[in-house]
């Protein structure tokens, strides 16, 4: 019996059925591919870092290396586990050709290696740790993706000509924010490319406990070992390649959790339309004696069958989905060997939907107790005991029109019928504002300040060369007389050790120069301006315990400095520990240079950009719009993804939720709508009232939403950018679409879903609703 009055009733209520079913599907599906996507993720890091046996502790290192000290503390500290030093042989950009293109205007350092024989290998696409043969070359997988190279290709060396025999993986550089990129050449072909560039070393170690990292990046700054470049820890390799999708992944985790809080609203909206439209029904079945219990179990069966659908849906749904995000997970970190996991993972989040909207259901279904069964059975409907909006009459009013204002007062008269929808509306305003904002955020031009890089047209970068500091000086005097020029600063980068108040020492390296050109974000206190003073990135403020006010101390040579702290600032570059300071330089040996410069014509700079790289070979030359695109491509494409499938699914729920919400009106007035008819109002009269209710809550919905999205959005973000070494975020809104397009769209949808569902009012007639 049960089954055959479900049925009947999933018939007659096709448009609520289908759209419950929608709702709980919906929900299902971004549950299940949040836990997919994460799980994966950090699957697929984890499987690549083993793999590769990443180092736990790397010290990049331009110079002099002696080797015979570093081997003797490696043997002596009980900490090592394995120790060896790498050579990386970089190339100037204009001397690397592949198929027939130049890497001259690409902004990472490219530099070519040899496979390691212990641990830190270079995978292929197959995951297995590459042999390259002689006048084989393996890209990095990142040319891959962006068209720069396929195999097969001609790839000229500074002269030698190689082969594109494949790409590789790099759990170290795989990640665009990682500012170097490795190519891997056979022995006898690095011993032909070697005098062609110049050799960095990578000074690695792997550690018997990786919690061991701190107390043995202590010992290697004690013992003085070589420092001349970025230190960077297992960490940080782990944080670099889970940034791009990672922020992907957390704005679908964010949209998910609010879809499902609107699935419940919405499971509600139609359970009151189904009370609503069976009142008379369940009116009857508690006069003949059947206790509440009982009809429960009817609606219970009935949405229990839909939500056990909806997430046996919404599941397969993921799993068509999941390989569409998955692409650039498998590309650049391969598969994760804990698959089977994700899977039931993903199912495990669906039954949670499912145990979630019962319950919810079996709550709401709760209303019965409160139905009159005298009530039910006279009026067929629940009367409402709403009383607001007394002090409004039609007979004051002089600003609206009749229809406007009779909808404008029937939402004061009824707000809890009015807030449900009002709360849709503000989610989503939210969900479509957030996510754009955060991609206009890291698409900006400026939000490279956040990342301890200054704001400017033309970056040079001089590294990988003979006196830097001379060169950085011939680029800077160029500048100088050059008139497209308005205002250039020079910041060479000097390694000083800092001493912590336990005893213990910390490496810093110290940018020193003019901050207050081309200023960073600074999350607290500003930039430095007097030679006592010093600004830390907030990574390096954090490991020493330091924030503006305190006193720091450093040494250099036989020299000792006592700088005050004046302020911190975020920064994801060399490992996020670097400093900034205005005080002459301590020594003439400089490990890297960046110039900074500002154009008078905008519409110059990609001409600047050429013009300075055929000038100065030695220096690494970009527009920083190309610098950031080039750096945040992969986040910025990803989390753009994310935006667009949050606004698609936004204007979809409002679309399936004023429709559904306004047939609920139309069904519960209708013996007022007949009255109204009645009385000479028309068809389109009514729609305009169901319309300035519907414009009425959206208006405030919007307003709220929007300024949700710009506080509490903000701070969400912030949260997130935050775990990745950014602080002091702020949105870069774009107004237009932020305060009008975006506005617009969502209650041009509203409005359209509005007239489908007011298509019901011509229906209802005066000799059928109205009841002596």
């Amino acid at each position: 019996m049960f089954y055959r009055i479900i049925r009947g009733d999933m018939r007659a209520g096709k448009l609520i059925t289908l759209t419950t079913l929608l709702f709980v599907t919906a929900a299902a599906m971004l549950v299940s591919l949040s836990a997919i996507l994460t799980v994966n993720l950090t699957g697929a890091i984890e499987t690549l870092m083993m793999q590769a046996k990443t180092p736990h502790f790397l010290q990049m290192h331009s110079g002099e290396l002696d080797r015979v000290r570093l081997k003797a503390f490696a043997e002596q500290n009980s900490k090592v586990e394995a120790y060896q030093v790498l050579e990386f042989v970089n190339v100037e950009n204009a001397r690397i050709v592949i198929g027939g293109k130049s890497l001259a205007d690409n902004v990472q350092d490219n530099g070519f290696s040899t496979q390691s024989g212990k641990f830190d290998y270079l995978l292929g696409l197959d995951g297995k740790v590459i042999t390259p043969a002689d006048g084989e070359l393996y890209v990095p997988i990142a040319y891959m993706k962006d068209g720069t190279a396929k195999a097969g290709d001609k790839a000229v060396i500074a002269g030698k000509e190689l082969n594109v025999a494949g790409f590789l993986r790099d759990s170290q550089m795989n990640s665009l924010l990682a500012s170097s990129k490795r190519f891997l050449v056979s022995e006898h072909d690095y011993t032909a490319i070697q005098s062609s560039g110049s050799t960095e070393y990578l000074i690695e170690f792997r550690l018997k406990d990786l919690s061991m990292l701190g107390d043995f990046k202590n010992d290697y700054t004690a013992a003085g070992l070589e420092a001349g470049g970025p230190t960077i820890t297992y960490p940080l390799f782990k944080m670099l390649n889970a940034m791009s999708d990672g922020l992907m992944i957390a704005i679908i985790l964010l949209v998910s959790l609010l879809v499902v809080a609107i699935a419940f609203m919405c499971i509600r909206f139609t359970l009151l339309a189904t009370i609503e439209r069976d009142t008379r029904e369940i009116g009857v079945m508690k006069a003949i004696g059947l206790r509440v219990s009982d009809i429960k179990k009817l609606y219970l069966a009935k949405y229990a069958g839909i939500a056990a659908l909806g997430c046996v849906l919404g599941y397969a749904l993921s799993l068509v989905f999941r390989g569409m995000l998955l692409d650039n997970i498998r590309l650049y970190m391969g598969g994760n060997e804990k698959a089977s996991l994700t899977l039931l993972l993903g199912l495990g989040g669906v039954v949670l939907v499912f145990l979630a909207v019962t319950g919810y259901v079996n709550g709401v279904l709760g209303r019965f107790r409160r139905i009159s069964a005298a009530e039910a059975v006279r009026f067929g409907t629940v009367q409402d005991k709403s009383g607001g909006a007394k002090q409004l009459r039609l007979s004051a009013n002089r600003l609206l029109n009749t229809n406007v204002f009779l909808g404008v007062k029937d939402v004061l008269a009824r707000k809890s019928l009015y807030a449900t929808m009002l709360a849709v509306i503000i989610i989503a305003a939210f969900v479509i504002t957030v996510p754009r904002n955060l991609y206009n955020t890291i698409s900006a031009k400026s939000f490279i300040t956040y990342m301890g890089v200054g704001n400017s047209d033309l970056r040079l970068d001089i590294q990988q060369t003979d006196n830097v500091a001379a060169k950085a000086a011939e680029v800077a005097a160029f500048m100088e007389k050059d008139p497209s020029i308005s205002r250039y600063a020079v910041l060479a980068t000097e390694s000083f050790t800092a001493l912590r108040e336990d005893g213990t020492e910390e490496r810093l390296k110290i940018e020193l120069g003019d901050h207050s050109i081309f200023p960073v974000k600074y999350a607290e206190g500003r930039a430095p301006a007097a030679d006592h003073e010093i600004a830390l990135s907030v990574m390096n403020a954090e490991e020493l315990g330091k924030q503006p006010g305190d006193v720091i101390m450093l040494k250099t040579g036989a020299q000792t400095l006592e700088l005050t702290v004046c302020g911190t600032y975020s920064d994801v570059t060399n490992g996020g520990k670097t400093a900034k300071a205005a005080f002459a330089s301590q020594s003439a040996d400089v490990m890297w240079s960046v110039i900074y410069a500002e154009l008078e014509d905008k519409a110059l700079v990609g001409s600047k950009a050429g013009e300075y790289a055929d000038r100065f070979s030695f220096a690494k030359v970009s527009g920083v719009d190309e610098y950031v695109t080039k750096t945040f491509g992969s986040t910025i494409s990803s989390v753009g993804t994310a935006s667009r499938i949050a606004i698609v699914m936004m204007l979809l729920i409002s679309v399936l939720v004023t429709v559904l919400f306004i047939r609920l009106l139309v069904a519960k007035d209708r013996y007022l709508i007949a009255v109204m008819k009645s009385l000479g109002f028309t068809d389109a009269d009514l729609r305009v009232q169901y319309f300035a209710r519907v414009a009425a809550v959206l208006v405030i919905g919007i307003v709220l939403g929007t300024a949700l999205a710009n506080t509490l959005g903000e701070g969400l973000s912030g949260a997130l950018i935050r775990s990745f070494g950014a602080a002091s975020f702020k949105f870069v809104v774009d107004p237009l679409a932020a305060y009008l397009l975006s506005p617009l769209l969502l209650a041009g949808t509203v409005l359209i879903a509005t007239i489908i569902g007011t298509a019901g009012t011509g229906k209802i007639t005066i000799s059928g609703y109205i009841k002596e």
